[in-house]
């Protein structure tokens, strides 16, 4: 192609123009942040910052190895052509565990609960994204993240001292103890941050009573089976469970039945008198 030096004057009077064109733009529409993790399964609900399982979707979580963060809390996750938002509310040991329910979806299309599998690390592709796409995995007025009055106040202060961090802007804290929604009262507390450090509570902050209307539910892997977090493990069918230790008086007891059983002394008795009177007879 022709160029007359009539057209090329302009770029050549403007050389920052020339530099620019030179250098390639980089799509603002695609996900530079994305990464790539192996996603693995994770079967009970928890939280380390103290996020009220009562009161979240415990179906999409996501158990990242880096520490909770005051503002990244909602992820993306994505296999194939599935994706899930996932909230960041807890951290793993190292591997980028998630709700089993979310990573059965992810990997087969179905509820851990309609078809469950079991399988190990799937590559799948995850982003931080907004947290306006995890608002309806947080059952609050308003979507606020529900912490623990009496456990979550180190997280909590850690949000409040940034500013305008997401979780220090949308809090909600309970006199809940625990993170399953076992302890305490389910009632709404305030803070005078930063005035005081310390939740004020309708009831007694902190006290242990035991909490029955807020239960979590985890999905079981890899049955599929829906158990009450908290509650105690159930013996699978058809494995023996081993007999308690006998006691010395037991084991008494069985030498005497068995002596009994293999040499009984009226049988004995009964012998030598028919040998006496065979010999009399005779």
């Amino acid at each position: 192609m022709l160029f007359s030096l009539h057209s090329l004057l302009p770029l050549l009077a403007s050389p920052a123009l020339v530099l620019a064109a030179s250098i390639p733009r980089s799509d603002s529409s695609s996900s530079s942040s994305s990464t790539t993790v192996w996603a693995t399964p994770h079967d009970s609900y928890s939280s380390s910052v103290g996020v009220l399982g009562c009161k979240v979707n415990t179906n999409r979580v996501a158990y990242w190895p880096d520490s909770v963060d005051c503002n990244n809390i909602c992820v993306s996750l994505q296999y194939q052509d599935r994706q899930v938002y996932l909230l960041r509310v807890d951290q793993s040991q190292g591997a980028h565990d998630i709700s089993y329910d979310a990573w059965n979806y992810l990997y087969t299309g179905y509820s851990a609960t309609k078809k469950p599998f079991a399988g190990g690390p799937v590559a799948m592709t995850t982003q931080n994204v907004d947290m306006s796409n995890c608002a309806s995995l947080i059952h609050t007025k308003g979507s606020k993240l529900p912490l623990s009055a009496a456990n979550s106040m180190n997280f909590l202060a850690s949000c409040l001292e940034q500013e305008n961090s997401w979780v220090g802007s949308n809090y909600v804290l309970y006199n809940i103890l625990d993170s399953i929604c076992t302890l305490g009262q389910d009632q709404t507390c305030t803070l005078d941050w930063p005035n005081a450090n310390q939740p004020s509570c309708p009831g007694t902050l902190g006290v242990p009573d035991a909490l029955k209307t807020d239960p979590v539910w985890n999905i079981q892997y890899p049955s599929g089976d829906k158990v009450l977090a908290g509650a105690p493990p159930t013996v699978p069918t058809g494995v023996p469970v081993p007999a308690p230790a006998p006691t010395p008086a037991a084991d008494a007891d069985d030498e005497n039945g068995a002596r009994g059983l293999t040499c009984p002394d009226s049988l004995l008795w009964i012998s030598i008198l028919s040998l006496i009177s065979i010999f009399y007879i005779l």
